[in-house]
């Protein structure tokens, strides 16, 4: 076991990301298109968080032309780039899967002032 404890140590991302349920969060990902790489921005409200250590990932969603999206990105991945928090959201839930029934404005999560 510290073998492997060994081998995900240098895996790890020493500065974690800051990510709360309910916030609004830019999300900056890798793309490799052939030869080229390039960042692409990818916005919107985090509805999960599971797994601790290597396998820790995040689910974000957003409605794309009314259609929801939702990725799941893990934290300490190479390919996300950064993520940038825009605001903070005031839930009282630790996963916020009944936003996909909601459309419109019940599907926004209110602000917190902090």
């Amino acid at each position: 076991m510290d073998m492997l404890k060994k081998l995900v140590e240098n895996q790890l991302k020493t500065e974690k990301p800051e990510i709360l349920i309910g916030d609004t969060v830019r999300v900056h990902v890798k793309i490799r298109e052939g030869e080229r790489e390039r960042i692409q921005n990818f916005e919107g409200t985090v509805i999960a968080k599971n797994g601790e250590g290597i396998a820790e990932t995040f689910t974000v969603r957003r409605v794309s032309y009314g259609v929801g999206v939702e990725r799941v990105f893990p934290v300490h991945s190479p390919n996300v780039a950064g993520v940038d928090t825009i605001r903070h959201g005031k839930v009282r839930r630790s996963k916020l899967y009944y936003l996909r029934d909601r459309v419109g404005k019940a599907a926004k999560v209110k602000e917190q002032i902090r």
